[in-house]
């Protein structure tokens, strides 16, 4: 019944138009005679391409659409997209779907306003040898497109408006071939094919951080499981020969053991440790060894009560004082002094592990692997917020700092 109706009002509009000239014409002529054959003829011509153009555009509209209604039909299509996106990035994702559209002309974009509007050249759907097109001989040659964006709370609501670029009345007299329906479906299309792109981006970005935190969890987990094992193996060798020698030194040094490796167990979470907490598996440590090397090692601690709460990296501080015995003291004959300082204000907390040993002869200008990573930790857990240094100590020796953000806990930042 639309497709009927469609035709017929067409028809009609037609009919009525040529009677009224006949009519006019009669009257200038003084009412003598009537209608002329030819103007007959040419009348029933007329409307012979009038109904031919309707069921063309009938056709035409059911091929884009696959349904023939009362929306489908109209030379003026309106479409109302919601954007899931701001105000201001809608209005660049719906001018950049309108400039893409084939044939667009003369755009006026007003970002200020939300507001495009374009003329759009119309193809003749079946080409040039469809001469005789009813919106060839009165249509006009191009449409227009006026869209609009209303802002809201995180979208921005399009008005979609295309149509002829002519008056409304006209399109009691002509058809569109379904151009107007083509840009409207056009559009849309390209507005929903850019949000997809947008949505298919984060998505593989969210993918891609999901990716690389758990590589980088991944690396610090293994950089801080890093334990020396044969410290545990002298450790315990030298444990046993006490036993039988000195059984009072034996059971000091299993107590130690038994600190350093309360304090060395993984967390089941991933908070930092402390100051406090490290101080006390590296005085363990140190216990151990002074227990094995006698007087050639000397202790030093200044860290003040207000920061062993501090969050610090777990084995960190354990890593400076392993490798300040390993390439300072221990290759040194008559040994010497491990200094473990730390200092602090509202900003950064600064812990030294120095000491007066080989210095960088030993240590190969503090490039060995232990201070490998103690950097690239730092740099995974804080980013730019942290840095490490290691100079040489007066006169003898080596100063490694490690430099922290004061109560940050990076997990948390």
């Amino acid at each position: 019944m639309t497709s009927l109706f469609f035709v017929f009002r067409l028809a009609f509009a037609w009919f009525i138009s040529l009677f009224m000239l006949a009519v006019i014409a009669l009257g200038i002529s003084g009412g003598h005679g009537e209608p002329h054959w030819s103007y007959l003829l040419a009348s029933a011509i007329v409307l012979s391409f009038v109904i031919t153009s309707a069921f063309s555009h009938l056709r035409r509209v059911r091929l884009i659409t696959g349904r023939v209604d009362a929306s489908t039909i109209s030379n003026r299509q309106r479409r109302q997209i919601e954007i899931p996106f701001e105000a201001g990035e809608s209005f660049d994702l719906l001018d950049a779907a309108i400039r893409e559209l084939p044939g667009t002309e003369q755009i006026e974009s007003a970002r200020d306003s939300l507001q495009v509007r374009a003329k759009v050249k119309r193809f003749e759907p079946y080409g040039a040898s469809w001469r005789w097109s009813l919106s060839r001989i009165i249509g006009p040659k191009r449409n227009q497109i006026l869209a609009t964006v209303t802002p809201g709370d995180g979208i921005g609501s399009v008005t979609l408006i295309c149509e002829p670029e002519g008056a409304a009345w006209s399109d009691w007299f002509r058809v569109d071939d379904g151009t107007n329906l083509e840009n409207a479906e056009a559009i849309t299309r390209a507005i929903t094919r850019r949000i997809a792109d947008r949505r298919r981006g984060e998505q593989a970005k969210a993918r891609q951080t999901d990716t690389e935190k758990e590589l980088t969890v991944a690396r610090l987990s293994l950089l801080h499981a890093q334990v020396e094992p044969h410290f545990l193996y002298n450790t315990l060798a030298s444990a046993q020969y006490l036993t039988r020698s000195d059984p009072q030194r034996a059971d000091e040094m299993l107590g130690n053991l038994i600190t350093y490796l309360r304090h060395s167990l993984p967390r089941a979470d991933d908070s930092l440790s402390t100051i406090g907490e490290e101080l006390e598996r590296a005085r363990a440590y140190l216990d151990i060894l002074k227990i094995r090397m006698g007087p050639r090692l000397n202790l030093q601690i200044e860290v003040p009560d207000a920061l062993r709460s501090q969050p610090f990296p777990a084995m960190m501080l354990q890593t400076l004082v392993e490798n300040a015995i390993k390439h300072g003291l221990e290759p040194k004959p008559g040994g010497g002094t491990i200094w473990i300082l730390a200092r602090g204000n509202d900003e950064n907390v600064s812990v030294t592990v120095a000491d007066d040993g080989q210095g960088f002869s030993e240590l190969g200008g503090g490039s060995g692997i232990g201070l490998k990573n103690v950097r690239e930790r730092l740099r995974l857990a804080y980013g730019d917020r942290a840095s490490f240094s290691i100079v040489a100590n007066f006169p003898n020796g080596v100063a490694a700092t490690i430099n922290l953000p004061s109560e940050t806990d990076p997990a948390h930042a």
